[in-house]
């Protein structure tokens, strides 16, 4: 039975969680990224939340958490209370790729184990040729894929990487079929593309930009939605070919399920007055990425709809965890 006590104790606890969250932060807040240090999750997340720290006052601490693909992290994120000083720098690959992957093995439900707070940004590939492949758009790429099964082959940083999916995602929207070779990570993978061993190379622009300089790899276009401020001359995928396509890394910043409404606002204005600077759209070129913004809701679609995308493309190709 629900007696006044109880209804008091309710009133003051209530009382007392919205004068907490009024006064967000008055202490140190802890980002956990699920990745170790140095990788692009890690460096993109450590440009913004030192920004942001000075923007709402408070130490952010970045506490890196690698291991299983991200999923480790984000199983801490996820089991951390919603108190608004256990936030998730989490990546697609953790939110909208790994799941997939992992299946029933999957230890959280990525949209409803989470509160979206602000989508931080995004990083493209770069669809890359070797230059003895006789395409110089993608069309003529694709004609040539088309008129030849499988005898193009693409590298990619390992199976189930963004590198492999958007190779696969390619492959289905343009209804072609190439080998896919698989390395332990973007420099063999370049390498080899280099060298001639295989044709095709979707990779992030840093990783690529100075072989493209210089002449040992062609650049044809960029994944995102659209062009990349650091590459302009680049036209998108889309624009070029395949009306629709879209594959980026990209990264958002996330409290555990329930964050108060309040909480969540303050961090997203925050957030989104970090990203509207121009240092840090110099910071985030650097690594080839640019930076999103917006509100929870964007985010909480945007993450919706690129979960659902590769999750159809992983089991089109069939694709399996290792």
């Amino acid at each position: 039975m629900f007696s006044p006590r109880n209804l008091t104790v309710l009133l003051g606890a209530t009382l007392s969680f919205a004068a907490a969250a009024q006064g967000y932060p008055d202490k140190a807040v802890r980002v956990i990224v699920p990745f170790p240090p140095g990788g692009a999750a890690d460096i993109v997340a450590r440009h913004v939340t030192t920004r942001l720290s000075a923007v709402i006052g408070q130490q952010i601490i970045v506490d890196n958490r690698g291991g299983a693909g991200g999923i480790i992290g984000g199983e801490i994120a996820a089991r951390a209370p919603a108190d608004g000083y256990n936030l998730l720098f989490a990546s697609s690959s953790v939110l909208s790729i790994n799941p997939h992957l992992l299946g029933a093995k999957a230890p959280y439900d990525v949209l409803k184990s989470f509160t979206p707070i602000v989508k931080i940004g995004d990083a493209p590939n770069v669809l890359t040729l070797h230059p003895s492949v006789p395409a110089k758009t993608v069309r003529e790429l694709i004609s040539i894929a088309k008129s030849k099964p499988d005898a193009l082959a693409y590298a990619s940083n390992g199976p189930g990487t963004l590198s492999h999916l958007t190779g696969e995602l390619f492959s289905q929207r343009a209804g072609v079929k190439m080998l896919h070779v698989p390395y332990k990570g973007a420099a063999p993978a370049t390498i080899d593309t280099v060298a001639g061993n295989v044709s095709v190379l979707f990779a992030a622009y840093p990783s690529v930009s100075a072989q493209v300089r210089a002449g040992r790899l062609k650049a044809l276009a960029v994944t995102s939605s659209k062009r990349l401020a650091v590459a302009p001359e680049l036209p998108t995928v889309a624009e070029a070919a395949i009306k629709g396509f879209e594959s980026s890394q990209w990264w958002g910043l996330y409290g555990p399920a329930g964050l108060a409404a309040a909480m969540v606002d303050r961090m997203n204005a925050a957030t989104n007055k970090v990203l509207v600077t121009d240092d840090i759209k110099k910071a985030l070129a650097l690594d080839g990425a640019e930076p999103s913004g917006g509100t929870p809701a964007a985010l909480a679609a945007y993450h919706k709809a690129d979960y659902e995308k590769w999750g159809k493309v992983i089991t089109t190709a069939n694709i399996k965890a290792n």
